[in-house]
Protein backbone atom coordinates (compact mmCIF):
# COMPACT_ATOMS: atom_id res chain seq x y z
CA UNK A 1 0.00 0.00 0.00
CA UNK A 2 2.94 2.44 0.59
CA UNK A 3 4.35 1.82 -2.28
CA UNK A 4 1.09 2.19 -4.37
CA UNK A 5 1.01 5.95 -2.70
CA UNK A 6 4.61 6.78 -3.53
CA UNK A 7 4.14 5.68 -7.27
CA UNK A 8 0.31 7.86 -7.42
CA UNK A 9 2.73 10.91 -5.65
CA UNK A 10 5.63 10.29 -8.29
CA UNK A 11 2.89 10.03 -11.05
CA UNK A 12 1.31 13.44 -9.92
CA UNK A 13 4.70 15.15 -9.99
CA UNK A 14 5.84 13.82 -13.32
CA UNK A 15 2.27 15.00 -14.04
CA UNK A 16 3.05 18.68 -13.33
CA UNK A 17 6.42 18.74 -14.79
CA UNK A 18 5.30 17.91 -17.83
CA UNK A 19 2.35 20.41 -17.71
CA UNK A 20 4.98 23.02 -16.50
CA UNK A 21 7.27 21.87 -19.57
CA UNK A 22 3.95 22.25 -22.08
CA UNK A 23 3.17 26.14 -20.59
CA UNK A 24 6.73 26.90 -20.89
CA UNK A 25 6.49 25.91 -24.71
CA UNK A 26 3.36 27.30 -25.16
CA UNK A 27 4.61 30.81 -23.74
CA UNK A 28 7.67 30.48 -25.88
CA UNK A 29 5.65 29.58 -29.06
CA UNK A 30 3.19 32.92 -28.28
CA UNK A 31 6.49 34.80 -27.55
CA UNK A 32 8.00 34.05 -30.92
CA UNK A 33 4.88 34.38 -33.20
CA UNK A 34 4.85 38.15 -31.50
CA UNK A 35 7.86 39.01 -32.31
CA UNK A 36 7.32 37.62 -35.69
CA UNK A 37 4.19 39.55 -35.86
CA UNK A 38 6.00 42.87 -34.92
CA UNK A 39 8.72 41.90 -37.44
CA UNK A 40 6.64 41.81 -39.95
CA UNK A 41 4.46 44.72 -39.12
CA UNK A 42 7.14 46.95 -38.81
CA UNK A 43 8.65 46.09 -42.12
CA UNK A 44 5.35 46.48 -43.64
CA UNK A 45 4.91 49.90 -41.78
CA UNK A 46 8.17 50.60 -43.78
CA UNK A 47 7.45 50.14 -47.16
CA UNK A 48 3.50 51.40 -46.98
CA UNK A 49 5.62 54.91 -45.56
CA UNK A 50 6.82 55.45 -48.99
CA UNK A 51 5.64 58.12 -50.88
CA UNK A 52 4.30 57.50 -54.40
CA UNK A 53 6.49 58.68 -57.05
CA UNK A 54 5.18 61.82 -59.16
CA UNK A 55 4.21 60.86 -62.55
CA UNK A 56 4.19 62.58 -66.26
CA UNK A 57 0.98 64.46 -66.50
CA UNK A 58 0.89 64.55 -70.73
CA UNK A 59 2.39 61.22 -70.82
CA UNK A 60 -0.76 59.94 -68.87
CA UNK A 61 -3.12 62.24 -70.57
CA UNK A 62 -1.74 60.44 -73.63
CA UNK A 63 -2.12 57.25 -72.83
CA UNK A 64 -5.36 57.30 -71.42
CA UNK A 65 -6.56 58.99 -74.33
CA UNK A 66 -5.63 56.24 -76.79
CA UNK A 67 -7.08 53.75 -74.58
CA UNK A 68 -10.24 55.78 -74.84
CA UNK A 69 -9.47 56.27 -78.48
CA UNK A 70 -10.58 60.00 -78.04
CA UNK A 71 -9.13 63.28 -78.56
CA UNK A 72 -7.27 64.86 -75.77
CA UNK A 73 -9.72 67.76 -76.08
CA UNK A 74 -10.07 70.77 -73.27
CA UNK A 75 -10.41 69.51 -70.07
CA UNK A 76 -9.18 66.11 -70.39
CA UNK A 77 -5.63 66.62 -68.97
CA UNK A 78 -7.41 67.80 -65.83
CA UNK A 79 -10.14 65.21 -65.45
CA UNK A 80 -7.34 62.16 -65.94
CA UNK A 81 -4.96 63.66 -63.69
CA UNK A 82 -7.68 64.09 -60.83
CA UNK A 83 -8.62 60.54 -61.78
CA UNK A 84 -5.14 59.44 -61.27
CA UNK A 85 -4.51 60.92 -58.18
CA UNK A 86 -7.74 59.82 -56.28
CA UNK A 87 -6.68 56.36 -57.46
CA UNK A 88 -3.31 56.85 -56.57
CA UNK A 89 -4.56 57.74 -53.00
CA UNK A 90 -6.39 54.68 -52.98
CA UNK A 91 -4.50 51.98 -54.53
CA UNK A 92 -0.58 52.79 -53.20
CA UNK A 93 1.44 50.65 -51.21
CA UNK A 94 -0.75 49.74 -48.21
CA UNK A 95 -3.76 51.54 -50.08
CA UNK A 96 -5.58 53.78 -47.94
CA UNK A 97 -4.10 53.86 -44.27
CA UNK A 98 -6.03 56.81 -42.51
CA UNK A 99 -9.08 54.28 -41.57
CA UNK A 100 -6.68 51.55 -40.63
CA UNK A 101 -7.45 50.04 -36.91
CA UNK A 102 -4.99 47.19 -37.23
CA UNK A 103 -1.32 47.84 -37.23
CA UNK A 104 1.12 48.65 -39.04
CA UNK A 105 -1.93 51.03 -40.40
CA UNK A 106 -2.75 52.38 -36.88
CA UNK A 107 0.39 52.89 -35.90
CA UNK A 108 1.20 55.23 -38.83
CA UNK A 109 0.62 59.15 -38.46
CA UNK A 110 3.04 60.20 -41.64
CA UNK A 111 1.11 58.70 -44.25
CA UNK A 112 -2.36 59.61 -43.22
CA UNK A 113 -0.99 63.03 -43.07
CA UNK A 114 0.10 62.76 -46.97
CA UNK A 115 -2.96 61.18 -47.32
CA UNK A 116 -5.03 64.04 -46.44
CA UNK A 117 -2.50 66.81 -48.25
CA UNK A 118 -3.84 65.20 -51.03
CA UNK A 119 -7.62 64.66 -50.52
CA UNK A 120 -7.74 68.72 -49.48
CA UNK A 121 -6.40 69.49 -52.71
CA UNK A 122 -8.84 66.65 -54.65
CA UNK A 123 -11.50 68.08 -52.76
CA UNK A 124 -11.38 71.91 -53.56
CA UNK A 125 -10.71 71.22 -56.97
CA UNK A 126 -13.66 68.56 -57.39
CA UNK A 127 -15.64 71.63 -55.94
CA UNK A 128 -14.48 73.61 -58.27
CA UNK A 129 -15.38 72.14 -60.88
CA UNK A 130 -19.06 71.49 -60.08
CA UNK A 131 -19.73 75.32 -59.18
CA UNK A 132 -17.38 77.07 -61.76
CA UNK A 133 -15.27 74.67 -64.73
CA UNK A 134 -18.33 73.09 -65.84
CA UNK A 135 -20.94 75.57 -66.09
CA UNK A 136 -20.82 78.41 -68.67
CA UNK A 137 -22.63 81.11 -66.31
CA UNK A 138 -23.92 81.07 -62.65
CA UNK A 139 -27.45 80.27 -63.70
CA UNK A 140 -26.25 76.96 -65.80
CA UNK A 141 -27.12 73.56 -64.44
CA UNK A 142 -23.97 71.89 -62.53
CA UNK A 143 -22.89 68.46 -64.28
CA UNK A 144 -24.60 65.59 -62.94
CA UNK A 145 -21.34 63.35 -62.48
CA UNK A 146 -19.84 65.98 -61.00
CA UNK A 147 -22.80 66.46 -58.59
CA UNK A 148 -21.76 62.93 -57.53
CA UNK A 149 -18.30 62.65 -57.57
CA UNK A 150 -17.62 66.25 -54.90
CA UNK A 151 -19.94 65.13 -52.10
CA UNK A 152 -18.07 61.66 -52.34
CA UNK A 153 -14.53 63.26 -51.88
CA UNK A 154 -15.85 65.06 -49.02
CA UNK A 155 -17.12 61.90 -47.59
CA UNK A 156 -15.33 61.00 -43.59
CA UNK A 157 -11.98 60.67 -44.62
CA UNK A 158 -11.32 57.69 -41.34
CA UNK A 159 -14.26 55.62 -41.96
CA UNK A 160 -13.53 52.04 -41.62
CA UNK A 161 -16.89 50.11 -42.50
CA UNK A 162 -20.68 50.61 -43.06
CA UNK A 163 -19.95 52.29 -45.65
CA UNK A 164 -16.10 52.61 -45.95
CA UNK A 165 -13.85 55.63 -46.62
CA UNK A 166 -12.61 53.59 -50.04
CA UNK A 167 -15.95 52.93 -51.37
CA UNK A 168 -17.10 56.18 -51.33
CA UNK A 169 -13.97 57.32 -53.03
CA UNK A 170 -14.27 54.80 -55.66
CA UNK A 171 -17.95 56.33 -56.81
CA UNK A 172 -16.29 59.47 -57.08
CA UNK A 173 -13.79 58.59 -58.98
CA UNK A 174 -16.23 56.38 -61.53
CA UNK A 175 -18.32 59.64 -61.69
CA UNK A 176 -15.42 61.36 -62.67
CA UNK A 177 -14.87 58.65 -65.33
CA UNK A 178 -17.88 59.01 -66.71
CA UNK A 179 -17.99 62.92 -66.73
CA UNK A 180 -14.36 62.41 -68.73
CA UNK A 181 -16.60 59.88 -70.88
CA UNK A 182 -19.33 62.62 -71.87
CA UNK A 183 -16.64 65.34 -72.17
CA UNK A 184 -14.56 63.85 -74.58
CA UNK A 185 -17.25 62.21 -77.06
CA UNK A 186 -18.20 64.24 -80.27
CA UNK A 187 -21.71 62.67 -80.18
CA UNK A 188 -22.50 63.25 -76.80
CA UNK A 189 -22.10 67.36 -75.61
CA UNK A 190 -23.93 67.29 -72.58
CA UNK A 191 -20.52 67.99 -71.12
CA UNK A 192 -18.40 71.12 -70.61
CA UNK A 193 -14.73 72.39 -69.61
CA UNK A 194 -14.42 76.58 -69.61
CA UNK A 195 -10.90 76.95 -69.65
CA UNK A 196 -11.67 80.66 -68.75
CA UNK A 197 -9.58 83.28 -66.52
CA UNK A 198 -12.36 84.07 -63.99
CA UNK A 199 -12.75 80.06 -63.12
CA UNK A 200 -9.19 79.43 -62.72
CA UNK A 201 -8.75 82.36 -61.08
CA UNK A 202 -11.53 81.75 -58.61
CA UNK A 203 -9.60 77.90 -58.12
CA UNK A 204 -6.46 79.88 -57.07
CA UNK A 205 -7.77 82.28 -54.86
CA UNK A 206 -8.81 79.32 -52.64
CA UNK A 207 -5.67 77.90 -53.14
CA UNK A 208 -3.69 80.91 -52.35
CA UNK A 209 -5.54 80.48 -48.86
CA UNK A 210 -4.28 77.20 -47.95
CA UNK A 211 -0.94 77.39 -48.94
CA UNK A 212 -0.93 81.05 -46.65
CA UNK A 213 -1.80 78.61 -43.73
CA UNK A 214 0.40 75.93 -44.56
CA UNK A 215 2.97 78.11 -44.76
CA UNK A 216 2.42 79.74 -41.69
CA UNK A 217 1.91 76.50 -39.82
CA UNK A 218 5.10 75.15 -41.14
CA UNK A 219 6.68 78.70 -39.98
CA UNK A 220 5.58 78.13 -36.63
CA UNK A 221 7.79 74.87 -35.53
CA UNK A 222 10.42 77.36 -34.34
CA UNK A 223 8.21 79.44 -32.72
CA UNK A 224 6.51 83.14 -34.01
CA UNK A 225 5.16 85.85 -32.74
CA UNK A 226 1.08 86.44 -32.50
CA UNK A 227 0.38 89.13 -35.11
CA UNK A 228 -2.71 89.41 -33.50
CA UNK A 229 -1.22 90.44 -29.78
CA UNK A 230 1.81 91.93 -31.57
CA UNK A 231 -1.02 94.63 -33.56
CA UNK A 232 -2.76 94.62 -29.93
CA UNK A 233 0.11 96.26 -28.58
CA UNK A 234 0.57 98.98 -30.61
CA UNK A 235 0.03 102.26 -28.61
CA UNK A 236 -1.92 104.53 -31.00
CA UNK A 237 -1.18 107.48 -28.87
CA UNK A 238 2.38 107.34 -28.71
CA UNK A 239 3.97 105.95 -31.99
CA UNK A 240 7.61 105.97 -30.21
CA UNK A 241 6.55 104.04 -27.69
CA UNK A 242 8.57 100.30 -27.97
CA UNK A 243 6.15 97.69 -28.59
CA UNK A 244 5.69 94.87 -26.09
CA UNK A 245 5.87 91.28 -27.21
CA UNK A 246 3.70 88.43 -26.65
CA UNK A 247 3.97 84.67 -26.58
CA UNK A 248 5.36 82.93 -29.49
CA UNK A 249 3.16 80.73 -31.29
CA UNK A 250 4.53 77.31 -32.20
CA UNK A 251 3.48 73.74 -33.51
CA UNK A 252 3.60 70.64 -30.75
CA UNK A 253 6.28 68.64 -31.35
CA UNK A 254 4.87 65.90 -31.84
CA UNK A 255 2.31 67.59 -34.98
CA UNK A 256 5.89 68.93 -36.94
CA UNK A 257 5.95 65.83 -38.96
CA UNK A 258 2.08 65.55 -39.46
CA UNK A 259 2.50 69.22 -40.87
CA UNK A 260 5.30 68.49 -42.86
CA UNK A 261 3.60 65.37 -44.82
CA UNK A 262 0.38 66.90 -45.41
CA UNK A 263 2.53 69.71 -46.80
CA UNK A 264 4.17 67.24 -48.45
CA UNK A 265 1.14 65.77 -49.58
CA UNK A 266 -0.73 69.46 -50.75
CA UNK A 267 1.87 69.77 -53.21
CA UNK A 268 2.50 66.27 -54.64
CA UNK A 269 -1.38 66.73 -55.65
CA UNK A 270 -0.43 70.49 -56.75
CA UNK A 271 2.39 69.59 -58.68
CA UNK A 272 0.38 67.03 -61.47
CA UNK A 273 -2.58 69.78 -61.08
CA UNK A 274 -0.50 72.49 -62.43
CA UNK A 275 0.88 70.43 -64.86
CA UNK A 276 -2.44 69.71 -66.05
CA UNK A 277 -3.52 73.45 -66.00
CA UNK A 278 -0.68 74.18 -67.90
CA UNK A 279 -2.52 71.62 -70.93
CA UNK A 280 -5.99 72.66 -70.50
CA UNK A 281 -5.80 76.66 -69.76
CA UNK A 282 -2.74 77.13 -72.16
CA UNK A 283 -4.46 79.41 -74.56
CA UNK A 284 -5.81 81.55 -71.45
CA UNK A 285 -2.21 81.56 -69.77
CA UNK A 286 -0.47 82.56 -72.65
CA UNK A 287 -2.91 85.52 -73.99
CA UNK A 288 -2.89 87.04 -70.45
CA UNK A 289 0.99 86.16 -70.32
CA UNK A 290 0.52 84.05 -66.97
CA UNK A 291 2.75 80.92 -68.46
CA UNK A 292 5.94 82.43 -66.48
CA UNK A 293 4.42 82.42 -63.59
CA UNK A 294 2.62 78.79 -63.65
CA UNK A 295 6.21 77.74 -64.76
CA UNK A 296 6.90 79.37 -61.40
CA UNK A 297 4.74 77.13 -59.63
CA UNK A 298 5.58 74.07 -61.09
CA UNK A 299 9.26 74.63 -60.30
CA UNK A 300 8.66 75.13 -56.66
CA UNK A 301 6.22 72.45 -56.28
CA UNK A 302 8.77 70.54 -57.83
CA UNK A 303 11.61 71.49 -54.91
CA UNK A 304 9.09 70.29 -52.55
CA UNK A 305 9.18 66.91 -53.74
CA UNK A 306 13.08 66.62 -53.15
CA UNK A 307 14.75 63.15 -51.71
CA UNK A 308 14.22 62.56 -48.33
CA UNK A 309 17.74 61.77 -46.59
CA UNK A 310 16.78 62.09 -43.10
CA UNK A 311 14.26 59.33 -41.31
CA UNK A 312 13.11 61.88 -39.25
CA UNK A 313 11.89 65.51 -39.72
CA UNK A 314 14.38 67.91 -38.33
CA UNK A 315 14.10 71.29 -36.73
CA UNK A 316 16.69 73.03 -35.85
CA UNK A 317 16.61 76.55 -35.03
CA UNK A 318 16.49 78.86 -37.86
CA UNK A 319 19.98 79.84 -38.19
CA UNK A 320 21.21 76.60 -36.26
CA UNK A 321 23.42 73.88 -37.18
CA UNK A 322 20.93 71.15 -37.37
CA UNK A 323 18.11 71.34 -40.62
CA UNK A 324 14.67 72.30 -40.33
CA UNK A 325 12.63 70.49 -42.94
CA UNK A 326 9.42 72.56 -41.89
CA UNK A 327 11.21 76.10 -42.94
CA UNK A 328 12.91 74.98 -45.76
CA UNK A 329 8.90 73.66 -47.00
CA UNK A 330 7.75 76.78 -45.94
CA UNK A 331 10.11 78.48 -48.52
CA UNK A 332 9.34 76.75 -51.23
CA UNK A 333 5.38 77.32 -50.51
CA UNK A 334 6.32 80.83 -49.96
CA UNK A 335 7.23 81.12 -53.50
CA UNK A 336 4.61 78.94 -54.99
CA UNK A 337 2.08 80.95 -52.85
CA UNK A 338 3.47 84.48 -54.45
CA UNK A 339 4.18 83.00 -58.35
CA UNK A 340 -0.12 82.19 -57.70
CA UNK A 341 -1.15 85.67 -56.44
CA UNK A 342 0.74 86.84 -59.62
CA UNK A 343 -1.27 85.00 -61.52
CA UNK A 344 -4.24 86.03 -60.80
CA UNK A 345 -3.38 89.14 -61.44
CA UNK A 346 -2.78 88.64 -64.68
CA UNK A 347 -5.62 86.90 -65.29
CA UNK A 348 -8.18 89.40 -63.71
CA UNK A 349 -6.67 91.64 -66.27
CA UNK A 350 -8.74 92.44 -69.37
Amino acid sequence: MPGKIRQYFKDKKDDTQDFAGNKGLIAKFVVVVLLVYLLVTVALGIYWSTEPATFSVRAHTRAVANEMQREPITGFATTVTMIRIAETLLDKPGGYISNDVFPPGLWMDNMPSWEYGVLVQLRDLSRAMRKDISRSQSQSAEDPDLIIAEPQFHFDNSSWAIPSTEAEYRRGITALKRYLNRLSNPEEATAQFFARADNLGNWLGDLETRLGSLSRTLGESVGKASVSEAVANVDSSNPLDEETGGIDIKTDWTKIDDVFYEARGSSWALLHIFRAIEVDFRKILQDKNAMASVKQVIIELEGTQGEMWSPIILNGGGFGVLANHSLTMAAYLSRASAAISDMRDLLSRG
